[in-house]
């Protein structure tokens, strides 16, 4: 497949855009990137994502694909002939980096955004949770480099954008997450030496300074 006419529809402060930002990055797909204004869509959004009028949505020669993981595995297939691969070629080892992937978006995303979003006792019980989460992940990385082996991938895709919120839910949480998760941020910052992800991430005071803006609209 030509790499004419790819589109990337997304905010700089989503972490689900970064991620397709980095898988397009390890491709070396070259794209243009729209930026939106959530309070104000445009209307290819709407018309692209119809269904959710969320984005990230990838448009590939005219057809959108929507849902970030999904969006990722599109790339992998779709340019399949571009090193590296983003998912494993071995079925279970396949299976276990999408379980992974699936597994940050249904557990880690509400933990951290309860953290911002709450105060007093119910941000201790959130802080406690996003905590323990993260060191289940923890656990599945081990003593690998990365979350499935020895090559970054689909997974790691799938978690790294969430560590430039760190720096925000570490403030406002006033928590430390490196002390917790000393082997998690180890790989963090293994992950950051590729530029597909250093180039690709927001960076975490600008992060701070929209978290606490968005409070403020939300009346948090």
């Amino acid at each position: 497949m030509e790499n004419t006419n790819v589109v990337l529809l997304t905010t700089w402060a989503s972490g689900f855009g970064m991620r397709v930002q980095i898988a397009l990055a390890e491709k070396g797909i070259e794209y243009e990137y729209k930026e939106e204004d959530l309070s104000n869509k445009s209307s290819l959004l709407l018309e692209m994502n119809p269904v959710h009028k969320k984005i990230p949505v990838l448009i590939h020669n005219g057809k959108p694909i929507c849902e970030s993981n999904i969006i990722v595995q599109y790339i992998d297939d779709a340019w399949s002939n571009k090193s590296p691969s983003l998912l494993p070629s071995d079925p279970y080892l396949k299976a276990q980096a999408r379980f992974w992937a699936d597994f940050v978006d249904k557990k880690i995303y509400d933990a951290a955004r309860k953290i911002w979003t709450t105060k007093g006792e119910e941000q201790e019980t959130a802080k406690k949770e996003f905590i323990d989460w993260l060191k289940v992940m923890e656990g599945q990385l081990g003593d690998k480099p990365y979350l499935i082996g020895d090559s970054f991938g689909y997974a790691d895709i799938a978690l790294i954008p969430f560590s430039c919120w760190f720096y925000t839910l570490e403030t406002i949480g006033n928590m430390s997450i490196e002390k917790e998760c000393p082997k998690l941020v180890a790989w963090v910052k293994r992950c950051m030496e590729r530029e597909s992800v250093s180039k690709s991430l927001a960076d975490p005071h600008k992060m701070y300074e929209f978290v606490l803006q968005l409070k403020k609209k939300l009346g948090l």
